[in-house]
């Protein structure tokens, strides 16, 4: 007891992990094992940093993470660790575990906590039920006696869930703190989630909320918190093939029969979220690819910067900096007002020097376009909703600079930014009778539980203009003789 609820240990949950089971020993299941996968120490190391930087404070934020992965990386274990240790740690506390299907629950998630807790250190803590933890009898009248602390509400409850009826998924409270689990969290509707906000109501450091999934569906709750609610989650995607003891030759199976660029392989391997279709703009791969290429560095291209701009509200303004095929910067501001966006982009011109600044001035962007005109930058507007240069292709320019863009990632590199690659391949087509292409507006975007998407609106805008290659010169360097008499100059 007196190590387990230490704050070396209590409020760091890799170091409870490494200490409650027997890694490593012989004898046990463990026995090969040395510890969790990088994937989930890194999980539990950022509730520990969340904890640290709380310091105990009762007004902190509920720390929550929305983890999105390819199959078999043993998300059930991690399930099982988080719910030992807030169950060892937080005396008094409530865990609320729920999953998308009663057989999911008591088969699945269920069966892999009680094997976790009969390997655990304190397993003679606890008693086990069907679908509960609880304290021992002569644990809660130890912590009654002893500690003067009621144990009615400690507890670790498998709850299921009707989406007929979602208030009586509600009236979990604890000052104690409430940790409450999604497992395949994809499949819960999104009246749970809902629900489930409530039970944070309370002014208690002890509050997290985490969620597990492969990314099955292209819509709900869970896909939103990595799109238009990812301000309000930490997020993380695990690619399967990337997880140390897991079977590759599988996933490369997957790939192999279903195709680089499907479904399958995007929510079995590679932990993201199935595209929405044929008439998606930007693929996946084509992100994928233009991420993991080296940047070209071809310093005659020209800088050119891009300008997303927003006022207050959920968007972001975001400034891309591209040079040539090359991504070289991306710098993102929320909540400012006009003149402070004005000052973003002159920080950028005057870090960058590039030979063209192109805003996006529909809405706020006009003030933007304005005000730097006033001060004498080099700057353009470009309007969104603008006749095409090739108008029987695309329907208005924004259409057409997503089309530059998208032939341009071809041969690009881009940094390795999940928000900017959710940003490329969200937008869907929407072409006319006649074919032509119109690209899914922001509205409509919002209206699919989606971000805008800033950061690539940025990029594209940077294709509105034709800007030609400059000449580079190498700095010039002198060559000395010995006796330190200059003898020529060099790259000029």
């Amino acid at each position: 007891m007196s190590a387990l609820w230490s704050p070396k240990i209590k409020d760091d949950p890799l170091a409870f992990v490494l200490y409650a089971f027997p890694w490593g020993q012989k004898g046990t299941p463990l026995e090969g094992f040395t510890g969790p996968r990088k994937w989930q120490r890194e999980v539990l190391t950022d509730l520990t940093a969340h904890i640290k930087q709380n310091g105990g404070k009762i007004d902190f934020d509920t720390f929550r993470m929305a983890t999105s992965s390819g199959r078999g990386i043993g998300k059930s274990a991690l399930v099982s660790w988080l719910t030992l240790w807030m169950l060892s740690t937080r005396i008094g506390s409530t865990t609320i575990i729920s999953a998308n299907s009663e057989s999911q629950l008591r088969s699945v998630t269920w069966a892999e906590i009680t094997k976790w807790l009969a390997m655990s250190l304190n397993s003679h803590w606890f008693e086990v039920s069907a679908t509960r933890l609880m304290p021992a009898k002569w644990m809660t009248e130890l912590v009654e006696r002893d500690l003067k602390k009621g144990t009615r509400y400690w507890s670790v409850e498998g709850r299921l869930w009707s989406s007929e009826n979602p208030d009586a998924y509600a009236g979990v409270h604890n000052y104690d703190g409430v940790m409450v689990i999604f497992d395949e969290a994809s499949g819960i509707d999104d009246a749970i989630w809902a629900v489930t906000a409530g039970f944070f109501t309370e002014n208690t450091p002890n509050r997290f909320w985490l969620a597990f999934s492969n990314p099955r569906r292209n819509t709900g709750y869970f896909y939103e918190c990595h799109n238009s609610k990812r301000d309000f989650w930490q997020t993380k995607i695990v690619d399967a093939r990337t997880v140390e003891g897991t079977d590759k030759a599988v996933y490369q199976q997957i790939i192999d029969e279903y195709g680089a660029d499907s479904s399958q392989a995007a929510v079995e391997v590679y932990g993201d979220f199935p595209s929405a279709g044929d008439d998606q703009f930007i693929s996946s791969s084509i992100v994928d690819e233009a991420m993991r290429r080296a940047r070209l560095k071809d310093l005659s291209a020209p800088i050119i910067v891009g300008v997303d701009p927003a006022r207050f509200g959920s968007d972001s303004t975001v400034i891309a900096i591209r040079q040539g095929r090359d991504i070289i910067g991306i710098k993102r501001f929320k909540g400012d007002d006009t003149m402070t966006v004005v000052g973003h982009v002159i920080e950028a011109i005057e870090e960058y020097k590039p030979a063209l600044v192109v805003i996006d001035e529909g809405g706020v962007g006009g003030g933007v376009v304005d005000r730097l005109k006033e001060q004498r930058y080099k700057i353009r507007g470009v309007n969104f909703g603008n006749k095409s240069k090739n108008p029987l292709m695309y329907g208005n320019l924004r259409a057409q600079m997503w089309g530059d863009m998208r032939q341009w990632l071809k041969t690009a590199s881009i940094p390795s930014d999940r928000v900017l690659k959710t940003d490329l391949i969200s937008p869907v087509m929407k072409p006319d009778s006649k074919g032509t292409i119109f690209l899914e507006s922001k509205k409509d975007m919002r209206a699919r539980g989606l971000a805008s998407p800033d950061a690539a609106d940025a990029i594209c805008v940077t294709f509105a203009f034709p800007v030609a290659h400059r000449e580079y010169v190498e700095p010039k360097s002198r060559n000395y003789s010995p006796n330190g008499v200059q003898t020529s100059w060099m790259g000029a």
